[in-house]
């Protein structure tokens, strides 16, 4: 049986409108969790406590799109690729290995309605 051990929001206090949550990923250091807000249109982001299972708020970071569908973590865990699909752009964030904070990196790929993002092995 699974026992909740904590109920935390992905947005931040006091907003008001309609907002679903999309996309969860944990960083590949196992340090930090990322959910993406679509219509506030954000990543909030969330440190985990290992040993209590517990998460802390770090930051919310806007998407600098509108409806995030789909974000990825490149494979060496140092950037965060988010597509949002109704602004049709992709926009690159550096995620700190230390704190989980992201900053945009200033690129953006311009594409029309993006909604999955995958990295594949180059074979």
């Amino acid at each position: 049986m699974l026992d909740p051990l904590q109920t935390i929001s992905t947005l931040p206090a006091g907003f008001k409108g309609t907002n679903d949550t999309a996309e969860i990923h944990v960083h590949p250091n196992g340090r930090f969790l990322f959910a993406s807000n679509r219509g506030h249109d954000s990543i909030a982001v969330f440190s985990i406590d290992a040993k209590a299972g517990r998460l802390t708020l770090v930051s919310h970071v806007s998407t600098q799109g509108k409806t995030p569908r789909n974000f990825e973590i490149d494979p060496t865990g140092t950037r965060l690729f988010v597509a949002n699909q109704d602004s049709g752009n992709i926009v690159i964030f550096r995620i700190d290995a230390e704190t989980g904070r992201l900053t945009p990196t200033g690129q953006e790929l311009k594409v029309p309605s993006p909604v999955s993002l995958r990295f594949v092995a180059n074979d």
